[in-house]
Formats: structure tokens, C-alpha cells, sequence
């Protein structure tokens, strides 16, 4: 497949950013990036041929400023502008300014857009070309009076809806169940849907109960091909944003899934649809199905469809923006398998968006997986936009199989340093209800997996992991390089999680550690470190094989196990001040606060030294530090020798004799 312009403009950011700069690479053609202040780092900036800065980070002077972009176009020399999804992916007003400018315009007529982005339009287009739309009553202007809108809702008959005649996503829409509560319902519809779209008409539908969400994905040229690429099912959401999509429907017949995928190519004819779209549709529990409207762009669920199908979406989409015929006729296109798409965000246990630097960020890999991400380790997530940081998508002979293979990537997915809705994913997909097929948009009120689990207590398994990688020197490029890291000898460090704080104490013998948790044999633990590759640890935990990621801010410290993220405190050891001056840590010596160097050693193993007799000097923090011994005794070990590189919290020396606390140490 090849196409007539060589350079394109991605109107975008993120993952979706990379998804078509990917594309792009393969198909020979240059692109160019544009990015807003905070997004300067971005992977995707990286990742371009060539790369804008737009503005400051507030979107209204970034990715929504249309003419800021068109300045770039001319500036860069693109031939070709593609939009993405989100921002001005559905503004007609940008792909006119884009095809008045002589630019190729990669996705639907303006035209299509505009009458598919009116819902009110969109469905008497929808009854032109046959296909069902849901019970309703389609209103008037903003002015249209609350004593009408009950009129109308009485003759639908409760539940309705209260809905946004402009826009989509769930924004300026109610349910009402009463009638008593429509007045405050259109008033809210509409405040929200101006705010929104800028335009407060509103409409009324009939509440379609536990309805599936189903889409379809059509594709149609400039010389009047038009083809569906079957459906999706993308019923589980919150806040009417998907959360899971899959393809095909676990609950669509043969016949049911070609009258459904019928009806969707005959709405794009209908309009004159050109390039990818979405023909979005509610299906009840009769089986009977409802028009909802299109999404005139390419849709973040896209991936499912390639992986079903075979077939690349945004190769498709550029092939056509270029004036060629589809490559493929219906008659081609089949599904082979299954596929579920999850969406990772960066978000806090109340589904709050979330920021901050990502300390690691390890996606799975492996046969039937595909990531498509925006980020990359140590990029930042910002709050100024979606915060949506990547998707996991699975692909399986069977659904059966698909669903296993999502949880079992779920558990080998790792992200520190920003919160992220993993927990609810894995809490989907282990559910009896999703295993089965049997969703419905409100399967997660319905279930309650909104709510998260009471948090249990950190295992102590979690604590001696970050314990022994913490000991780990964070530059050395192998765990166990020639060095002091080699050396014998014990250490310390108290966790916080929470609940009350605990001790690890480590005892180091060769490549190993035996370990343990506060006092008695129940806490005791083995580790051997077998590989590290990043912030990524293979290792042996009490001698089943383990695999963690480690990341260390300071006091904060993450682990990502099993596909759950611990995030932990290590509480504060001795300062250097209190080991100078006669401090120690209970049960381990005197014990060095952070990473240094032994500069000297003023003493021997079996010496006898007096309070205050010193004993070694550390350089840590570019300064020199004198420890000194907190009591009278006698040296028992030394474990670094001059020269030495010490990590946080490992014994410096250990001492017994007269003031011991207990025996082996002050």
C-alpha cells in the first residue's frame, strides 16, 4: 500500500500520536509533531520526524487552536493533516481549514461530520436509511419549555433520557426515572452540554434498560465503497467512558451481527461518509437494536478490530485520504478469534486523574499482546489532558482464551510512580460475570467493582523484596559486579505501611540474602537476586521464582508484584550526626544513613575501643562524616573495607561488649 503525500501532520498527542507516526514510518511518509509546553518531552516528540511547539499547555491555546496548527502545516510543508481522536478529531471547522489550505484531510467530509455530529440530525438520517433509532422525542431550540419536555416524556413512557443534541461522551446527559425530576435534569443538561459544545439544546430518549453497547466499524472511499469491519461490544464503562472493548460480541447471533453491520454501512452511504467511522448502536436484552450515533474519526478501540481482521486502520485511513480505493471488498474481511482492549490510566483509587513521573513502566509482552502506549519510563503524565497512558490489547484463538491471556498480562504489568486503575481491570477481567460474556453498561455498579477492596496489610514478602533491592546499588549496570555489594554482612530498614512500622533485617551470604521481618521464626525469608534488568529484579523469594519492579524516591518506595503496585515508607535510620555522637540501630550495628564511600578505618576486627573512640570516616553527600562508637567494646566486624561503596542502611560496624542492647550489637 502506498499513498501520494510524503509528509503528514498528526493533529494530536499521546499514544495515539505514536500509533500514527508508527503508520506513518512504514509507509515511507514524514511526520510532523506538535506538541504544547508541558508535552515538550513527549514520547511521541521523540518519535517524530519533525516537531512544533504549539503553545502553553491549556488546550484552548495548544491543541485546540486551529489557527496556530494551520501555521505549523504551512511552516512544516505537510501535504497531509491527520487529527487522531479527541481535540479537533469531529470539528468540521478544522478539516474545511485544512482542505481550504490545499492539505489532504485525513478522515471524513466536513459535511458528514457536521450532520453526524447534530444527534438530532444524525437520527433522521438514520431513519432515512433504515435503521432502527431508539423511541423519543427530538425537541426544539435551547428555549424549548420544561412543560413541553414532560408532555413528551409522558407520552414515552419512564425512564427517558435527558440528552445533548450536540457532542457525545456521556457530556450533558441525564437519567430521569420520575417525573418529578426532569425539570433539574434539562436544567443540568443543558448548563452542562453549553459549557461543553456550546450549544444547550437538549432531546429525549427512551432509557433503553441494561442495554450492551455495540459498534461498528465501517470504511468507505471516495468512489462510493463503503464496508463494515464487524463490531465491537464496548458495554463496560464508567461514567459512560469505555473502560473494556472487544471484538466480535460474545452475544451477537450469525444473523443478528450481519443485520447489525448492514445497517451501519447503509447509514455511511447515506451521508456520504468517506474514511473511517463508528456507527454506535444499543442492543436490549431482546435482541433488538438502536441506532446511538457515529463517531466521525478514527476510535481508541481501534486496535481490536485490527487484530480480528488483520487489517491496519490507519493505513486504511491514509489510502483513502489519498484518493485510492479500498484495498479489500467485503467479501474479504472475516474474524478470526477474539480480542479485548483494556485502557490504562493513570488515576487514584476514586478514579481521579492522576500525574506525576513515571519511575518504571513495564508493559507485558509475548504471543497474542499488543501495547499501545504514549509513555515510556521516566516520561512525565500530565494532568493537563486525558489521562489515558496506554492499552493493553489481547488476542486469542477463542474469547475464552483471550480472557485468560488479559489477566494473566494484567499480572505481569508494571507501573510505578503514578497511581493507575489496574486494580479495577484485573477486577473485571477475574469476574465470573466478564469470563462469561455477560455485560451490560452497567456492569460495574451492577457487580460493585467500583468500590476497591479494603486494603489488606503489606505481606512481609513485599517488604523484604524492597528491603533486598533496596540494598542494590541503583547504578551498577549487574546486581552482583565485582565490589563491595559482594561483601558480607547485615543491615536494616523499617517500613511503613500504614499500620504500624516493621523491620527487615538482612543478612547478605554471596549472592543471597536471608531476611527478617520484625522478631521470631515466622519472619524469616530468603532471597537470591538472579537477574535485574532496569528496575526490573528476577529472583528467588523463599524459593519460588519471582519477578518485581523496584522504584526508590526517597522516603517512598513502590514495588510492582503480581500486577498490583505496594507503595510503602521507609522510615528514617540514624542520622549521621546520632552515629557520631554515640547512636546505633537496635539489633545491627551502627548502620549508614545513605550510599557513601569508606574513606578510612580506624580500627580492627577484635579491637577494643573506648566511647568515642573513632572508627571509620564515611564520605556521603560529598562530605566527610566521623563515626564514632556509641559505647565502650569490642569490634566484631567490619564489613566494608577502605575504599568501599557502602548502600543506604547497611551495617558499618558491629560491635559487643559493655552497653550492648542485645547481643551482637549496640
Amino acid at each position: 500500500m502506498s499513498v501520494s503525500f510524503k509528509k503528514l501532520l498528526v493533529a494530536n498527542r499521546g499514544e495515539i500520536a505514536v500509533r500514527i507516526i508508527r503508520a506513518c514510518r512504514e509507509l515511507d511518509i514524514k511526520s510532523v509533531a506538535v506538541y504544547s509546553e508541558s508535552d515538550a518531552n513527549s514520547m511521541y516528540v521523540r518519535m517524530a520526524d519533525e516537531a512544533y511547539l504549539l503553545g502553553p499547555s491549556a488546550a484552548s491555546e495548544s491543541y485546540l487552536n486551529i489557527e496556530r496548527i494551520m501555521a505549523v502545516v504551512a511552516e512544516s510543508g505537510a501535504e497531509a493533516v491527520h487529527p487522531g481522536y479527541g481535540f479537533l478529531a469531529e470539528s468540521a471547522e478544522f478539516a474545511r481549514a485544512v482542505e481550504d489550505a490545499g492539505v489532504v484531510w485525513v478522515g471524513p467530509p466536513p459535511e458528514a461530520m457536521e450532520a453526524m455530529g447534530y444527534k438530532v440530525r444524525a437520527k433522521e438520517i438514520a431513519r432515512n436509511a433504515n435503521v432502527p433509532t431508539v423511541p423519543g422525542y427530538e425537541g426544539g431550540d435551547e428555549d424549548e419549555s420544561v412543560e413541553k419536555l414532560s408532555e413528551e416524556a409522558d407520552r414515552i413512557g419512564y425512564p427517558v433520557l435527558v440528552k445533548a443534541s450536540a457532542g457525545g461522551g456521556g457530556r450533558g446527559m441525564r437519567a430521569v426515572r420520575e417525573p418529578g425530576e426532569l425539570p433539574d435534569a434539562v436544567e443540568g443538561a443543558r448548563r452542562e452540554a453549553a459549557s461543553a459544545f456550546g450549544d444547550g439544546s437538549v432531546f429525549l430518549e427512551k432509557l433503553v434498560e441494561e442495554p450492551r453497547h455495540i459498534e461498528v466499524q465501517i470504511i468507505a472511499d471516495g468512489r462510493g465503497n463503503a464496508i463494515h469491519l464487524f463490531e465491537r461490544e464496548c458495554s463496560i464503562q464508567r461514567r459512560h467512558q469505555k473502560v473494556v472493548e472487544e471484538s466480535p460480541s460474545p452475544v451477537l447471533s450469525d444473523e443478528l451481527r450481519e443485520e447489525i453491520c448492514a445497517a451501519a454501512v447503509r447509514l455511511a452511504k447515506e451521508v456520504g461518509y468517506r474514511n473511517a467511522g463508528t456507527v454506535e448502536f444499543l442492543l436490549d436484552r431482546s435482541g433488538e437494536f438502536f441506532f446511538l450515533e457515529m463517531n466521525a474519526r478514527l476510535q481508541v478501540e481501534h486496535p481490536v478490530t485490527e487484530l480480528v481482521t488483520g487489517l491496519d486502520l490507519v493505513a486504511l485511513q491514509l489510502a483513502v485520504a489519498a484518493g485510492e480505493e479500498l484495498p479489500v471488498s467485503q467479501s474479504d474481511i472475516s474474524v478470526r478469534g477474539s480480542s479485548i482492549e483494556v485502557r490504562v490510566y493513570a488515576e487514584d483509587e476514586r478514579g481521579l486523574p492522576a500525574g506525576g513521573r513515571l519511575l518504571a513502566f513495564d508493559p507485558p509482552e509475548g504471543p497474542g499482546i499488543r501495547n499501545d502506549a504514549g509513555v515510556e519510563s521516566g516520561d512525565e503524565v500530565s494532568l493537563d489532558y486525558d489521562s489515558m497512558i496506554s492499552k493493553l490489547i489481547v488476542h486469542a484463538p477463542s474469547r475464552a482464551m483471550a480472557v485468560k491471556r488479559l489477566s494473566s498480562a494484567l499480572e505481569n504489568y508494571t507501573v510505578l510512580g503514578v497511581p493507575t486503575n489496574m486494580p479495577l481491570l484485573k477486577r473485571i477481567s477475574g469476574h465470573s460475570a466478564f469470563v462469561a460474556g455477560d455485560t451490560t453498561t452497567d456492569f460495574l455498579e451492577r457487580h460493585g467493582l467500583l468500590e476497591p477492596p479494603e486494603k489488606d496489610r503489606v505481606p512481609d514478602g513485599i517488604l523484604v523484596l524492597a528491603a533486598v533491592f533496596g540494598s542494590v546499588p541503583r547504578l551498577a549496570p549487574e546486581p552482583f559486579e565485582a565490589g563491595n555489594w559482594r561483601q558480607l554482612g547485615a543491615s536494616q530498614t523499617t517500613f511503613s505501611d500504614g499500620s504500624e512500622p516493621r523491620r527487615v533485617v538482612l543478612s547478605r551470604r554471596g549472592n543471597a540474602f536471608d531476611a527478617r521481618v520484625g522478631d521470631g521464626e515466622r519472619g524469616e525469608h530468603s532471597v537470591e537476586i538472579l537477574s535485574r534488568h532496569g528496575e526490573t529484579f528476577h529472583a528467588l523469594l523463599d524459593g519460588s521464582a519471582t519477578t518485581a519492579s523496584f522504584a526508590d524516591s526517597g522516603g517512598a518506595v513502590s514495588i510492582s508484584f503480581g500486577g498490583e503496585e505496594y507503595e510503602i515508607h521507609r522510615e528514617p535510620p540514624p542520622s549521621l550526626d546520632d552515629l557520631g555522637s554515640g547512636g546505633a540501630a537496635a539489633g545491627g550495628g551502627l548502620v549508614a544513613p545513605m550510599p557513601g564511600t569508606v574513606v578510612k578505618v580506624m580500627v580492627k576486627e577484635g579491637e577494643e575501643v573506648e566511647e568515642g573512640r573513632l572508627l571509620l570516616v564515611l564520605e556521603a553527600m560529598k562530605m566527610e562524616q566521623p563515626v564514632s562508637a556509641p559505647h565502650a567494646g569490642t569490634v566484631k566486624s567490619l564489613p566494608f573495607a577502605e575504599g568501599e561503596m557502602v548502600p543506604g542502611g547497611a551495617t558499618l560496624v558491629e560491635m559487643e561488649g559493655i552497653g550492648s542492647r542485645e547481643s551482637g550489637s549496640f
